[in-house]
């Protein structure tokens, strides 16, 4: 399935940059992979705007069986690389080419702050998710790591989006990321 949403905003820069260790220093990967899969039994993950595979891999290295989608083919050659027995796909965050409730665990690190819609990507989110949703983004702070603080966004504007998307929110304070472990209300 084709994704038919044109999508406008998406992460442009240079790939190399999202590996670079003073920015994965700051994702806290393993931290993030604790959290998400915390309480629950994992087996199938979709990674949303996985860029280079980075979180990909970490879920993969938990025996969790790993989708990435992402609107750049070239950060999704460079994941396909890394993570060879991964499955990458084309496709938005606001238009997800999977049925619903195909995934235990959906993932949108560092996505939000680069849809054209965080409602519709929430509602996609929680569409294709079996038990939890997880938003990773940039405190909304000026700072040289990360996008512009016009680019971030408040944390109102997520949970106010995810609550009305019907998601239950619980905020977990990183080191220097937000992280929201979000739940399907039933």
């Amino acid at each position: 399935m084709i994704s038919s949403h044109k999508h406008e905003r998406c992460f442009s820069g240079d790939a190399d940059r999202l590996r670079r260790p003073e920015r994965v220093a700051l994702l806290e990967v393993e931290r993030v992979v604790e959290l998400s899969i915390e309480g629950l039994r994992v087996k199938t993950l979709l990674d949303v705007g996985t860029g280079t595979g980075i979180f990909a891999e970490a879920f993969a290295k938990h025996k969790i069986r790993v989708t990435g989608i992402d609107p750049n083919t070239e950060l999704l050659e460079i994941a396909r690389t890394v993570l060879p027995d991964a499955e990458f796909l084309k496709g938005t965050a606001e238009d997800i080419p999977f049925p619903d409730e195909s995934f235990d665990l959906v993932i949108l690190i560092h996505v939000l702050h680069e849809t054209d819609d965080i409602f519709r990507t929430l509602i996609e989110a929680k569409r294709v998710a079996r038990k939890r949703v997880i938003v990773l983004e940039w405190p909304y702070i000026e700072e040289d790591q990360g996008p512009p603080l016009h680019h971030r966004l408040r944390p109102e504007d997520i949970e106010n989006a995810a609550s009305k998307a019907g998601l239950q929110i619980e905020k977990i304070e990183l080191k220097h990321m937000e992280f929201y472990r979000l739940s399907p209300i039933h």
